[in-house]
Parts: C-alpha cells; structure tokens; sequence
C-alpha cells in the first residue's frame, strides 16, 4: 500500500495502516513470540494473512525471525523501529478510551480474548509457594463457564477442564466485570461490594490480588477527554 506522499504520517501507514497490523505489533510487544501465541492473542485472524502481515513487517525490519533451537518452528522479535512505537501503541489505547469506549458491543467481551491476557498477566513470582489454581467462572455465559489458569514451577497454563487439584481462589462474576476489574474501569472492592463480583479462596492471594495478577497497561488511563481551557 502505497500513498504517493511523503508526509511522514502517510509513510507510517504505508506499513502500518493494514488490516491487523498494528494488533499484530501490539501482540509482539507484549511479548508473543510464537505463531501460534501470536494466533490466540488475534483471534479472527487467518493463518495465511498473519503468515503475510509478518513477512511484510520483517521485510520491512520491524520484526526479526529466528528459528527455534532444535525445532522447525520461529519466534518473532520486535526490533529498535518497532520497540519505539510503544508509546505510540499506549497513546492511541488511551485515545480508544476516551473517544471510542461507545463502539464496544457485547460481543467486543470475548471470553477467550479476556482470559489469553488474564493468562499473560499473571505474576508467578508473587504467588506465595510454587503453584496455585485460580478458577473463573463466569456467570453470563452458556457455554464453557469455568476457565483455570493453572501456575505451576512459575509457568502460567490457560485450561478450559478441572486440572483436578485444589482451587487456591475463585473468581465468580460476568465477562464483563472481570474486563472492567482488569482495565481499570472499576475497583475489586467497588465489584465485590456491589455483589457482581465474588472472590474467595487463600487469604494471603485473596488481600492484594493486583500484586500477582497484574492489571492492564491502560488501568490509570484517563477515562475522559480533558477539559480544554477557554
């Protein structure tokens, strides 16, 4: 795609104005590496347009492919040139939410997306011992209601079945209460206070959990447009 300008702006959208491409950044710098990671954080994407985004943006040195040491598979590095859209990225999350919150649908609260970045958030070094179970189950939904994210030897697993082993907390609430409690839109307490959200289990999980599950980069985001000055 190619725009005849030479404004800087039309020549960042030369490679990044693409269908998926700035998502497809957006999972790379938040640290997906393999293909198939990539896959899950992008859900509705083919794997012939994900296998083309990539090769785009490594011939035009925003990622690097490097083969996995034994195996036949890659993992995909981000390089200097897309590192520095970081902050981009976060801007234009922050933009989202002052001034595109009114397009979320329902069906924008999907589950499995929710529960990939509820993975990935998770802190293995703050949970007291070597493992733990945390369950989800999700009241709104009728199909596939319980989630486990299963933290084992300071590795975090995503399970759609009962791993079989005690639950050290529970998580009981609506997709989207647990997206809000996650972005910041609400407070644990404010959830669990007004009852649409309960969570029990060990103590010493239950008094800090932002301290093992990690809220998301946009919890202190501003969640309205400033006043202009006039």
């Amino acid at each position: 795609m190619r725009y005849g300008q030479f404004c800087p702006v039309a020549k960042a959208a030369e490679i990044l104005g693409e269908r998926w491409t700035l998502l497809i950044v957006r999972e790379i710098l938040m640290g997906g590496r393999r293909f198939n990671e990539l896959q899950r954080g992008l859900g509705g994407i083919s794997t012939a347009l994900l296998t083309s985004r990539l090769k785009s943006l490594e011939e035009q040195g925003m990622v690097i492919r490097r083969r996995v040491s034994g195996q036949k598979s890659f993992e995909y590095y981000p390089t200097q040139a897309c590192e520095a859209l970081l902050p981009v990225l976060i801007s234009l999350g922050e933009w989202g939410i002052c001034w595109a919150k009114h397009t979320l649908l329902d069906e924008d609260f999907d589950v499995e997306f929710l529960m990939f970045y509820l993975e990935r958030s998770v802190d293995p070094s703050a949970i007291p011992g070597s493992s733990a179970i945390i369950r989800f189950l999700f009241t709104d939904l009728q199909e596939q209601r319980d989630w486990w994210l299963v933290i084992t030897d300071r590795e975090v697993d995503l399970c759609l079945r009962d791993p079989g082993r005690d639950v050290d907390v529970y998580f009981t609430g609506t997709v989207r209460t647990m997206h809000d409690v996650w972005m910041g839109e609400r407070t644990y307490r404010d959830a669990m206070k007004s009852g649409d959200l309960n969570v029990q289990g060990d103590p010493a999980l239950t008094r800090n959990i932002r301290a093992w599950l990690k809220p998301s980069v946009f919890e202190n985001a501003p969640r309205t447009p400033e006043a202009t000055a006039g």
